[in-house]
This record gives structure tokens, sequence and C-alpha cells, in this order.
């Protein structure tokens, strides 16, 4: 297991990753920031409402990527709602770690 350390909206966070995986999670990490940085006054806020915006910023960005190709999207409902509980089941795994981190800064 390897760590690697991220910073997003002026917060530091160890993340515990696979070894070989420290540049994406940091690629990730910086992609989820810079989206963050347009919104206003969040550095003020709470980790749990960080998180509550990435996860909307993150949703809604799959939505568009979804609805410009339908083929690749789910073609039922059956489909629909396991792509929706793997993509919650991720964003709770997220929360979780940030709310167990310990921010460096």
């Amino acid at each position: 297991m390897s760590n690697v350390t991220v910073s997003i909206v002026g917060r530091s966070y160890t993340v515990a990753c696979d070894p070989g995986q420290e540049g994406h999670i940091s690629r990730l990490a910086r992609s989820i920031d810079s989206k963050l940085k347009d919104i206003p006054n969040l550095a003020g806020q709470a980790e749990s409402r960080a998180l509550l915006f990435a996860a909307l910023l993150l949703a809604d960005e799959l939505h568009e990527l979804q609805s410009r190709a339908p083929a690749a999207a789910p073609t039922d409902d059956a489909q629909t709602a396991e792509a929706l509980e793997t993509l919650a089941e991720k964003l709770e795994g997220l929360a979780a770690r940030l709310e167990n981190a310990t921010p460096n800064a």
C-alpha cells in the first residue's frame, strides 16, 4: 500500500492507494480541486460541504457524458440503478476517507 498527499480547496489529505496509482490519484485530486476553485467562498466551508459540492459536480459531469453518448449509457432501469449504486458506493468511500483524514495543513 502506498500513500499520496493531495490538496483540495487548500486542505491537504493523505490517501492510501495501490503502488503505482499515486499519479492517478494526484490527477484526480487536481481535477476536483480545479472544479471546486470556481465556487466562491468554499475554502471557509466544512469538509462535508466541499465533499457535497465535489459529488454534485462529478455527478453532473457524469450525467453530461452519459447524455452525449446514449449508446454507452445504461439501457434499462436496472442498469441505471446499478450504475447509480456503484457511483454512490464510490462517493461514500471518498466521504469516509475525508471524514477519517486529518488535514495536514
